[in-house]
């Protein structure tokens, strides 16, 4: 498989850049904080015995994870070290050679990279003309005898866009008319812009749904390292949960104690991040606004991401290296979201919304545009 662009990038960058504009995650807090926003006591980490956990995931965790669904118990959860290894375990679990898959573009890297390395993939774009819509009518032309499997994310990486309840609808009635597995990148899900815009979890509105999602972006806490894949498909589940044995075999005990602990308060952690992401984006769509000749911004349906157009005729690549060279302003530019399955759009940029302190970033972003850009 090629190298991961984006954590390749990020190797580089993340932790040396002075400002973090990119981010995908949510502010995070300390244990203090959230042990103090649940009113838990610290003996709960402190009287944990370090010891293996169960690999499907502590009983507890997995009934706090079942509560964020609507039609889910507890045995329909499968826990994992983060969303990757989840990303990771069902592509290899669910595709064969010979098999194919049909993928949206653009997306999270692994979405397509993992399958390619298995099969025949096939990407069908979200159309940046009409506010990110998947063409439900691309999908079904996608599909092929062999067809296994339709990969989305929604909220989507790095655009932001949530499909229509009628299109999710569409969607979920396509996979069940050829019986296909729907695999859901939900990791951004409860951070939607408009709370109208949320649409069902894959896991609920279908018996072929498998959801992904994580601790790591909606609730701030990446930190954990806890993710999870629940569906219907307890078969399913089961092979990943044997698949897993390979890989992380299980996930950390202090972090699925933090992450019971975490979704028991989920609305007042969600509340918090809420409040920072509607003062954020307004801040960015004022920044932009002031650029008409630089920035096409599109506001996000959901997520903390958005995926503005770069107009400067450097390019967006050169845009963002001297970006970071010349202040320590990260930002991804779109060659992150290259994609082997199609033409993927070139001239974009991710920039986050979802983390405390961006009036300081978009400040010194402001002086360069001011005073050191040269076009």
């Amino acid at each position: 498989m090629r190298n991961f662009a984006l954590e390749t990038y990020f190797s580089e960058w993340e932790f040396k850049a002075r400002y973090h504009m990119t981010a995908s995650d949510a502010e995070s807090i300390t244990v203090a904080e959230l042990l103090e926003i649940a009113g838990a006591s610290p003996d709960v980490l402190t009287d944990l015995k370090l010891g293996y956990t169960e690999t499907w995931g502590a009983p507890d965790l997995r009934e706090a994870i079942a509560d964020t669904y609507d039609q889910l118990e507890a045995n329909n959860i499968l826990c994992f070290a983060g969303a990757e290894e989840g990303v990771y375990a069902a592509m290899r679990v669910l595709l064969q050679k010979g098999d194919h898959a049909i993928v949206v573009v653009p997306n999270y890297q692994a979405a397509e990279t993992v399958p390619l390395d298995i099969c025949d993939v096939t990407g069908v774009a979200l159309d940046a003309d009409n506010d990110w819509r998947l063409d439900l009518d691309a999908v079904r032309a996608a599909i092929h005898p062999n067809t296994k499997l339709v990969s989305v994310c929604f909220p989507n990486n790095p655009t932001g866009a949530i499909p229509s309840h009628a299109d999710f609808d569409a969607l979920v009635a396509l996979c069940r008319e050829h019986d296909l597995y729907l695999f859901s990148d939900e990791v951004y899900r409860r951070l939607e812009l408009d709370a109208s815009r949320r649409i069902p979890q894959a896991a609920d509105a279908y018996e072929k749904g498998l959801s992904l999602n994580v601790m790591s972006k909606a609730y701030g806490l990446p930190g954990l390292r806890v993710g999870w894949i629940a569906s219907q498909d307890k078969d399913v589940l089961q092979a990943m949960e044997r698949y897993k044995h390979y890989l992380s075999i299980c996930n950390s005990a202090p972090s699925e104690r933090l992450a019971v602990i975490a979704l028991g308060v989920r609305d007042q952690l969600l509340a918090r991040i809420h409040n920072l992401m509607q003062s954020n984006v307004e801040k960015l769509e004022a920044f932009f606004a002031r650029y008409p000749e630089l920035f096409a911004w599109q506001r996000p349906h959901g997520g903390c991401i958005a995926f503005p157009r770069f107009l400067g005729s450097e390019g967006v690549e050169t845009f963002c290296k001297d970006l970071i060279d010349q202040t320590g302003v990260l930002l991804l530019p779109a060659s992150i979201y290259r994609s082997e399955l199609m033409d993927a759009p070139t001239d974009r940029f991710r920039v986050g919304f979802g983390r405390a302190g961006i009036g300081e970033g978009l400040a010194v972003f402001d002086d360069y545009l001011q005073h050191q850009r040269v076009d």
